[in-house]
């Protein structure tokens, strides 16, 4: 009897014992879950530094092609008239 108490308290998984094993699991889960949305927020973040990175070239060449484009129109106008 005294055997079976002492496996029976030692090595046998009681219900709050399985209760909090599955506590424990939820929390990795949730954990787990964060993890992941970080990582994602992560990504998202370094793709738009990088898409600030490339802003002002592609501004740059926007404003000279519109110089251009005018300048072009302004001749132009001036050799009709």
């Amino acid at each position: 009897v005294d055997a079976m108490e002492r496996d029976m308290s030692t090595t046998i998984a009681t219900k709050t014992d399985l209760q909090l094993l599955r506590q424990e699991i939820l929390a990795t889960r949730q954990e787990m879950a964060t993890k992941s949305e970080v990582a994602e927020l992560r990504q998202e973040v370094a793709l738009l530094r990088k898409d600030v990175e490339i802003l002002p070239t592609v501004m740059t060449v926007r404003l000279g092609s519109l110089l251009i484009v005018g300048l072009g129109l302004l001749f132009a106008a001036l050799k009709l008239t």
